[in-house]
C-alpha cells in the first residue's frame, strides 16, 4: 500500500502513528513537513480530503498562532493556509494519506481507518 505521513519526529503522537503504520505492514513515505513543507495547494487538498475545516487542521496552542492573530474568526481559509505554509509548526500532525483517504491522526487511532 502506498502511503505518506506528514511527520514531526519530535511529536509522540506522530511517532505512534508511524509505528502503527509499520506494524500494519505499511512502510510510508515520510515527509518531515517542518523541513519539507507542502505547498499551499497540496495542504489545501490534504485538509479537504481529510474532511476537516482548515482551522481544525491547525495547532492553535502554538505561540505563533496567537502572535499572528489567527484566532480571528474573520480570517479566511486562504489566510489560514498562507499562515500554515509560512509557519509549518501550525500544521496539525500527523497527516496521513493513503489510497483509502486522508486523516489528521488525532487521536492516533484514526490512522486505522485508512490502512
Amino acid at each position: 500500500m502506498k502511503a505518506t505521513i506528514y511527520h514531526n519526529p519530535r511529536c509522540s503522537t506522530s511517532r505512534k502513528v508511524l509505528d502503527a503504520m509499520r506494524e500494519a505492514g505499511v512502510e510510508p513515505t515520510v515527509v518531515e513537513y517542518l523541513k519539507d513543507t507542502p505547498s499551499k495547494a497540496k495542504l489545501k487538498k490534504l485538509i479537504k480530503d481529510a474532511g476537516v475545516p482548515v482551522r481544525e487542521a491547525m495547532r492553535r496552542k502554538e505561540s505563533v498562532y496567537a502572535e499572528l492573530g489567527l484566532g480571528d474568526a474573520k480570517l479566511s481559509d486562504e489566510a489560514l493556509l498562507d499562515a500554515m505554509v509560512a509557519n509549518p509548526i501550525l500544521i496539525e500532525r500527523p497527516i496521513v494519506e493513503t489510497a483509502k483517504g486522508v486523516r489528521v491522526c488525532r487521536p492516533p487511532e484514526l490512522v486505522q481507518e485508512i490502512l
